[in-house]
C-alpha cells in the first residue's frame, strides 16, 4: 500500500514569483501592473525604495518568553537590539505609490497603517493606490494618467 503524501502548508498566502523584462516580481499581479504602467508610458520604479517606518531600538529589559515562532526554551529573551520595521512599496512614481495586494497576509494591514502614518508624520504628499486585481490595476493607470493632465 502506497503511503499518502501531504503538501506542507507554508503560510496563509503564497504568491507565485514571476520574471518579466529581467525583473523578478513577487506576484503575477505586480507583473500585470508593471506591464500596464509600461504600456501607458508611466515612469515608476519597482521596489525602488525602502522606508524605515519604525526605528530599531535597544530593548534593555528582561523578557521571559519562548522564541517568536513559539519553539525553544521559556527563558530571558530581553536585553537585545530590536530591528526596525521596514516597508518597500511595489511601485514608486512621480507623486504616487502603488502596492499591489491580491490577498494580504496577517501582518500587512498593520504595516500599511504604519506606512500611512509615516507618510503623514513626514509630510510626504503622494497618492497611494492599492489595486487587488487586474481590473483595479487598469483603473489605477487611468487615475494616474488623469492626474498627470
Amino acid at each position: 500500500m502506497k503511503k499518502k503524501s501531504y503538501k506542507r502548508k507554508r503560510g496563509p498566502v503564497q504568491a507565485k514569483k514571476v520574471t518579466y523584462d529581467g525583473i523578478k516580481f513577487a506576484s503575477g499581479l505586480e507583473r500585470y501592473m508593471y506591464q500596464a504602467l509600461k504600456k501607458a508610458k508611466i515612469k515608476a520604479t519597482y521596489e525602488g525604495r525602502t522606508f524605515e517606518i519604525v526605528s530599531g531600538f535597544e530593548f534593555d529589559t528582561t523578557c521571559i518568553a519562548r522564541s517568536a515562532n513559539g519553539k525553544g526554551e521559556y527563558k530571558n529573551r530581553g536585553n537585545k537590539k530590536i530591528l526596525p520595521i521596514k516597508y518597500t512599496p511595489d511601485f514608486i512614481g512621480c507623486n504616487f505609490i502603488i502596492e499591489c495586494k491580491g490577498r494580504a497576509n496577517e501582518s500587512f494591514p498593520i504595516r500599511w497603517k504604519l506606512f500611512k502614518k509615516y507618510l503623514t508624520d513626514n509630510k510626504i504628499d503622494t497618492t497611494l493606490y492599492k489595486p487587488q486585481n487586474q481590473k483595479e490595476c487598469d483603473e489605477t493607470v487611468k487615475l494616474i494618467l488623469s492626474s498627470l493632465k
